[in-house]
């Protein structure tokens, strides 16, 4: 008896199973660790008003882009680009978009999606601690 190969992929037209969302508990170590920088900065360097309302600003924002999207997933309606959820998170509404994948379970699977997310989170932060302390006059003096 001949014997056959068992191959990964499904068969055509079954659907392949989804891919497993990211566990929360680091998005929200992540969301932690910034807020206590925030304070930490903030009691430190005394952050101008204007970038409490904008990541407020933003995170209110990225939180209802997020429920758009993911209502229109659910239907035929046109979906919001991932570019724009990108530089959302970028302008500083990451934090808002954390709670909106984890609450609203979206955008938790695709890993191309999360591995941009978490590069915009990264360079939103590295921006806010080179902007909000003396650490790029402490570099440039050197």
């Amino acid at each position: 008896m001949a014997s056959r190969s068992v191959s990964s992929r499904p068969a055509r037209g079954v659907a392949s199973p989804r891919p497993k969302a990211a566990p929360a508990l680091p998005s929200y170590l992540v969301l932690a660790g910034f807020a206590a920088l925030y304070l930490g900065v903030w009691s430190e360097w005394r952050i101008p008003d204007w970038v409490h309302v904008l990541y407020l600003g933003a995170s209110l924002i990225a939180f209802v882009v997020y429920a758009v999207d993911k209502r229109a997933a659910g239907t035929s309606r046109r979906r919001v680009p991932e570019n724009t959820l990108h530089l959302l998170a970028l302008a500083g509404g990451w934090p808002g978009a954390i709670v909106a994948q984890q609450t609203l379970r979206h955008k938790t699977a695709k890993r191309s999606f999360r591995a941009a997310f978490w590069a915009t989170v990264a360079v939103n932060v590295l921006l806010f601690v080179a902007l909000a302390t003396p650490l790029v006059a402490t570099l440039l003096s050197v």
